[in-house]
Parts: C-alpha cells; structure tokens; sequence
C-alpha cells in the first residue's frame, strides 16, 4: 500500500496527539508548527496531505499552510534520505576549513548541495552559521550537533550510517526521495504563478500572486489604490505621494 493510501489511517491514529496539540493554545492556528512537525515526523516530510490534513483542523486554507511550510527550512516538501547532514559554511567554520570538509563529503556521497544520494540514505546541505563556533568545523545530523569535523570522523559517520550503527536514529521514510527535496514551484511562485492551495482564492488579498484576472498583486495595487484606503501606510512608497495621500484621507472613487 502506498503512503498516500496509508495516511487516512495515520491520520486517524495522530488524532488524539493532534488535538493535544491544539488544545494547549487559545488561538488554534498557533498549533500550525507542531502539528506540522508531528506530521513529518512520521512521514519524513511535510506531504501535500498532511498539509491539507492541517488546514482542515485548524480551519485554515491550504495556501496559510503552505506559505507557512514553504517559509521553514527545516520543514521539507519532498522526502528526504533519513539522514539528513548539514555542514555550517559560516564564517567561523570557512576560517576553519569547512571548504576541504564540504568537498570531501560532496566527493564521498557523490551528490551536491541539497541533493539526496540514489540509496535515499543521505541528504547534503551546506547551511549558515549553527552557532556552535567554538567547535568548528561544525554540522547537524537530523538536527543532533557533531563538532570538530575530519575526515576521518566523516568516512566513520558514514560507515556507521550504512551499517545502522549511528547514534542518531534515522528519520522516518515512507517515500524513496528523489535527487533533490527543492521543489520548481518555488521559482513560479517568485515569478508570479500561484501556490497549489491558493488556485482557489479568487481575492487578490489572499495567497498567491495573481489574481483572477491574471493580475499580479502589486499592480493591483498601484492601479486600484484606493480600494486598499485605510490600510496601514507601512510599506507605502514615499516616491508616490499621491497613493499616500490616498491613504491618509480616506479619498473614494
């Protein structure tokens, strides 16, 4: 049975933790986190049905979620392999050679910067400072900190990976993942196209960037300014004044 098939039965049997969850918040939408992370847990990754699993409890649209999802680098959109390795490549550990220990990984896994190795075992990712700088040079396995990388300690960690010996209990997987966990939506997002959960938000102010015509947010904006009067002046371009005035004074059309 495939892990889509599965998760209506997952779902049921992390109902009682779910609502454990939310009832320890007074607004339920402040469960979104770990409700999400439970999830993952499990799965290995944030899926497309735990996501609307999650809208629906908290009442929220799949875009909420998703915008939320997508925000988190530590939430993953696609499987990832159960061991998820990150290497700091901040200051303190590039002073401290984390080049030489990022190349030999990338040679010893024969993958790159977020990529999952064939085997689906290991994930790569070269990340920004983990705040551990006296010990560099420095990484996270599934989010457990080892310090004072060789390369020696690396060929060790990766035997004892494969052999399932590391102290570090691997992450759940209930997908094989593929090459890489980036997804392309990311890049249409950016260029204006909508998420999968706003398709169905016809209001420009909801998630996504267009809206049902085909308008790009923004633009709506600066052709229709005043039907956004009485919002706050925040992000207002000083450059345009008039919008501001329109703001300010409540002009109508």
């Amino acid at each position: 049975m495939s892990r889509v098939q599965e998760f209506p039965a997952l779902r049921e049997r992390l109902k009682p933790q779910c609502e454990e969850i939310i009832a320890q918040y007074e607004v339920s939408r402040s469960a979104l986190l770990p409700l999400i992370h439970l999830f993952q847990q499990h799965e290995g990754y944030a899926s497309p049905e735990a996501m609307r699993a999650v809208s629906e409890m908290l009442n929220l649209s799949l875009a909420v979620v998703e915008s939320t999802v997508s925000f988190y680098t530590l939430f993953f959109r696609k499987p990832v392999g159960k061991y998820v390795l990150q290497v700091c490549r901040g200051l303190a550990c590039a002073i401290d050679g984390a080049d030489d220990i990022m190349a030999y990984f990338r040679e010893k896994l024969g993958i790159g910067h977020l990529q999952t190795t064939d085997d689906g075992v290991f994930s790569y990712e070269e990340v920004e400072c983990l705040a551990a700088c006296d010990r560099a040079t420095c990484m996270q396995v599934n989010l457990e900190f080892v310090y004072d990388l060789t390369p020696q300690m690396i060929d060790e960690m990766i035997a004892a990976m494969r052999a399932g010996t590391y102290p570090v209990a691997a992450m759940a997987q209930t997908e094989k993942p593929p090459k890489t966990w980036t997804l392309r939506q990311d890049m249409e997002v950016s260029q204006g196209a909508k998420s999968a959960g706003a398709l169905d938000q016809p209001a420009p102010n909801n998630a996504g960037g267009l809206d049902k015509d085909g308008i790009i947010m923004l633009d709506r904006i600066l052709a229709e300014e005043w039907r956004f009067k009485g919002r706050t002046k925040e992000r207002l371009a000083t450059e345009e004044p008039a919008i501001a005035d329109i703001f300010e004074n409540g002009a109508t059309h």
